[in-house]
């Protein structure tokens, strides 16, 4: 740790793993596997949906949006991941961690929102279903998408200029990419602004959209309990199911990671948490839309028939 003010540093350390060093060739293996599964299973369901006429509604283009996101959040810091399993300690540029955190907060903050919005297409779904084409129209979805990524610009640039803007009192960071909680570490003097900053934004990032999928859900299980049959109720149930399973995984990480004071951090907690919600959840996701959804199911056969005729 190099001691008094650096505001003016240029380059950073991402310490990484170096805590379980031996453990390195392992963890690249298993990374790098995982990355490239992530991409090909987001860059198939994307492929599957666009071409598949009959997935052409606002709950497949939304899922298209998910997997365009998750293969975008992912390719932000898995090649800083690697790069650190293979060198030990990475020399990064001031620029490009601060493009790391601006493009990491805009693409995971986005996925935050368009949640919510798939959220409310299945509330409309269930609870509207005579008017839910007129409500979830083309010009609304794109609306909401367009509304995703405004929100994720906004909290990418206050929390990057923030603390980019801060003196700095050292200039390693504990951590495989530019994470924002060991960045505080960084800042001299008082934190406990940016601590309230940080939560401040991460309320608004995380809590207000999940509210949101709370209330939608509350009335979809209300609308879904007053139904007459059994059947009906389990197909609304299953519409909703694959989408309340990828919320509580994304969800449950951040919330943990953002949501909590300075004092309860822990630098080998913490890089599992992100490891969780950054490289895991975007691999399960496409697995919980295909594996439990007849619609894409049926598609993807359909898509490896005609590639064996």
């Amino acid at each position: 740790m190099i001691l008094g003010n650096l505001s003016g540093v240029s380059e950073f350390r991402l310490l990484g793993f170096s805590e379980i060093s031996h453990l390195r060739p392992l963890l690249f293996v298993v990374l790098l596997s995982l990355y490239v599964l992530t991409l090909m299973a987001n860059t198939v369901i994307a492929f599957i949906i666009n071409s598949d006429h009959t997935l052409r509604t606002p709950m497949y283009f939304f899922l298209t949006q998910l997997s365009c996101l998750d293969i975008c959040y992912l390719s932000v810091i898995i090649p800083t991941i690697l790069e650190n399993l293979v060198v030990g300690t990475v020399s990064i540029s001031k620029t490009r961690c601060a493009m790391q955190m601006f493009s990491f907060l805009f693409f995971g903050v986005a996925e935050c929102f368009l949640l919510a919005a798939m959220s409310l297409d299945r509330y409309f779904a269930v609870c509207y279903p005579l008017h839910y084409t007129t409500i979830m129209s083309s010009r609304v979805c794109r609306s909401l998408v367009a509304g995703t990524y405004i929100c994720g610009t906004a909290v990418g640039l206050v929390h990057t200029l923030i603390t980019f803007s801060s003196p700095l009192c050292g200039s390693a960071i504990n951590h495989f990419f530019c994470e924002i909680q060991p960045l505080l570490d960084l800042l001299c003097g008082n934190t406990f602004p940016s601590e309230i900053q940080v939560i401040v934004v991460a309320v608004f990032a995380i809590l207000s959209p999940f509210l949101l999928i709370i209330y939608s859900y509350i009335r979809i299980i209300s609308t879904i309990l007053r139904m007459a049959s059994a059947e009906s109720q389990q197909k609304a149930f299953s519409t909703c199911s694959s989408h309340l399973l990828a919320v509580t995984l994304f969800y449950g990480t951040a919330s943990s990671m953002y949501l909590r004071p300075k004092f309860s951090y822990c630098a080998s907690v913490d890089k599992f948490l992100s490891l969780s919600y950054s490289v895991v959840t975007p691999l399960l996701n496409p697995i919980i839309y295909s594996l439990r959804n007849k619609e894409v199911k049926g598609a993807l056969r359909k898509k490896w028939r005609k590639v064996n005729l």
